[in-house]
Formats: C-alpha cells, sequence, structure tokens
C-alpha cells in the first residue's frame, strides 16, 4: 500500500522585527527542476497532527531552528488552494486541493545560523518582504508574507 501525502500542510514565514524574510530555494529534483523559492512548508504527517507541531517539526527539519527558542506565532489564517496537477500523484486518487495553515516566526536577526536539509533546499537568502514575496513560486507564499508585512496578520 503506497502512503499518500495528506492534503494538510503548513507554511512558517521565517522573519527579522525589520521584515526581512528567509527564503529557501529547493533543491532540483524532477517537479523541482525550475528555480523554485519559497518559506519552510510540509504536509502534515497524520490526520490528527496538529498544524502547530507540524510547523515546529518542518521549521526543525528544513532550517535547524528551534521554534520554542523564538516566538512561533500562528496567524490564525488558512488558505484552501489547488494543488499543482504534476503533483497530484503525490495525494490518494481524487485529491485536489490543500489546506494550508499558516505561522510566522521572528528571530532577532539574520545572523541566526540556518542548517539546510540538502535534500531539500540547496540555498538560503534574506530579502525585504516585497523581493521576498516577488521571488516566491507559489502565490499563497506570496500572498502570506505581504499580509504579515503590511501587518494585516497581527
Amino acid at each position: 500500500m503506497r502512503d499518500f501525502k495528506i492534503p494538510r500542510s503548513v507554511l512558517v514565514l521565517i522573519h527579522t522585527p525589520d521584515m526581512q524574510f528567509l527564503m529557501l530555494k529547493r533543491a532540483p529534483k524532477g517537479e523541482f527542476d525550475v528555480d523554485f523559492w519559497q518559506s519552510v512548508t510540509g504536509s502534515l504527517d497524520a490526520e490528527d497532527e496538529p498544524p502547530i507541531l507540524a510547523a515546529k517539526r518542518e521549521l526543525f527539519e528544513e532550517t535547524g531552528l528551534i521554534a520554542d527558542k523564538y516566538k512561533l506565532r500562528d496567524l490564525h489564517y488558512e488558505v484552501e488552494y489547488e494543488i499543482f496537477e504534476q503533483w497530484r500523484y503525490r495525494y490518494a486518487p481524487g485529491v485536489t486541493n490543500n489546506v494550508e495553515h499558516q505561522f510566522a516566526l521572528c528571530v532577532p536577526n539574520t545572523d541566526v545560523l540556518i542548517q539546510l536539509e540538502p535534500r531539500e533546499h540547496v540555498a538560503y537568502q534574506w530579502l525585504p518582504a516585497e523581493q521576498a514575496a516577488e521571488l516566491c513560486f507559489s502565490w499563497n507564499n506570496a500572498a502570506a508574507i505581504r499580509r504579515l508585512a503590511s501587518g494585516q496578520s497581527e
């Protein structure tokens, strides 16, 4: 039996107090051969996994950052979007949409140690909000950055 991804995920926006955002470049492989930049993202591991725990897990897996060392905030914002057709094979037959829960982690500055998981990401950079949003592959990631930077997620 094949394990399918759960169509519920988290997005974690990592930023500094002056709204510099951490952007991660996906490792090239198959569907990610494009110049694909994003914030921390990931699917829930189990149907009953609380999104906050998934956010903490993904944050550590992708950056080495420990959420409890900083302030991980639930933005109390969810967005449902259509899964790109080329990625639907990872989900159970008939699944076409995903619900994303959004979080933010404020770190003191861009000097925090970032430890990338090389199978997932190959580079990172800190950018002002609008540049980070423009770099995003996905519209919902870009919208989340703009919303947080404008103070609409407070």
